[in-house]
């Protein structure tokens, strides 16, 4: 929920990624009142990283450390409710799940040190919601199950960045392969 994606002047703007600032803030008051430990994630990339179009990446350049792009969503405020703060790509690393990272050009993932404060915390499942619904989302809901963690998608709290038939059917294929609970989807 960074400017760059949910934000209409954002570098890599999701469409309706504006209109999730309510749901999410809903799901983070519900989660804060019923103790839950709540996660905040962030895109953290240096000016060049093989991870933007201009470095040989997929990705339009986005979610610069330390530029508005890179901050929270107007409106998000999970500040006093967030038990961390989960940056990824802080050194040109490449990776979606907020579980893991690759070394640009690597091929091993490197922990974000997610699953172990989950675990030191006793948690036991894991909700995601958030953008993008086809990138991020579901690589941190895939990673959280990998992990062990009883996953939960919320599916109107989140945004795909591409929102066809195909794209939605192929996710929540994985979502079911990987015994996801998703939530909120209409039929």
């Amino acid at each position: 929920m960074q400017n760059d994606f949910g934000h209409p002047d954002g570098s890599l703007f999701v469409e309706g990624g504006d209109q999730l600032v309510e749901p999410i803030n809903i799901e983070i008051s519900a989660a804060a009142q019923a103790t839950a430990v709540i996660v905040v994630t962030q895109d953290w990339h240096p000016v060049t990283t093989p991870h933007f179009i201009d470095d040989g990446g997929a990705w339009p350049t986005h979610c610069v450390a330390g530029t508005w792009g890179a901050e929270l969503i107007d409106g998000l405020d999970p500040d006093s409710q967030a038990g961390a703060v989960i940056r990824k790509g802080t050194n040109g690393e490449d990776g979606y799940s907020a579980f893991s990272m690759r070394e640009p050009g690597g091929d091993v993932d490197i922990p974000t040190g997610l699953a172990g404060l989950l675990r030191e915390r006793g948690i036991e499942r894991v909700v995601v919601c958030g953008i993008a619904t086809d990138v991020c989302v579901s690589a941190t809901a895939l990673s959280a199950t990998q992990a062990g963690f009883d996953t939960t998608v919320l599916w109107n709290a989140a945004r795909p960045v591409y929102s066809d038939i195909a794209t939605s059917a192929r996710v929540l294929g994985e979502f079911a392969d990987a015994a996801i609970t998703v939530i909120g989807r209409s039929a």
